[in-house]
C-alpha cells in the first residue's frame, strides 16, 4: 500500500524559504517518478513539481519555476521541496504523489504565506 506523509508546511512572510519532505512507503519509490502538488482553497489540485525517479529530469509551471526546487534522496525514501521566495499567492495545502496518480497523495502539508 501506498504511503506517503508531507511535512514542514508552516507561516512565513513573503520573500521567505520552506523546505517540504514526503517520506514514502509501501512502493519502489526510486522507480516512481514523483510529483508534488498543491490545492488553494476554492480550487483545483495543481501539480507545482516532477521529478523523474533518478532525480536527473525535473519540471515546473512558470508558477513556481526558479523559485521551486525538487529533489530526493531514494536511499532514504524521501522526497523534497525547497521553496523560495514566496508569495500569498502559494498559500495552499500541499501534497506529494506518484506522478499521474494523485490518489496517492498523502494528507498533506499546510503553507501560509502572508505579512
Amino acid at each position: 500500500e501506498v504511503q506517503l506523509v508531507e511535512s514542514g508546511g508552516g507561516s512565513v512572510q513573503p520573500g521567505g524559504s520552506l523546505r517540504l519532505s514526503c517520506a514514502a512507503s509501501g512502493f519502489a519509490f526510486s522507480s516512481a517518478t514523483m510529483d508534488w502538488l498543491r490545492q488553494a482553497p476554492g480550487k483545483g489540485l495543481e501539480r507545482v513539481s516532477l521529478i523523474n525517479s533518478g532525480g536527473g529530469y525535473t519540471y515546473y509551471p512558470s508558477s513556481v519555476k526558479g523559485r521551486f526546487t525538487a529533489s530526493r534522496d531514494n536511499a532514504k525514501n524521501t522526497l523534497y521541496l525547497q521553496m523560495n521566495m514566496l508569495k500569498p499567492e502559494d498559500s495552499a495545502v500541499y501534497y506529494c504523489a506518484v506522478s499521474g496518480d494523485w490518489g496517492t497523495r498523502g494528507q498533506g502539508t499546510q503553507v501560509t504565506v502572508s505579512a
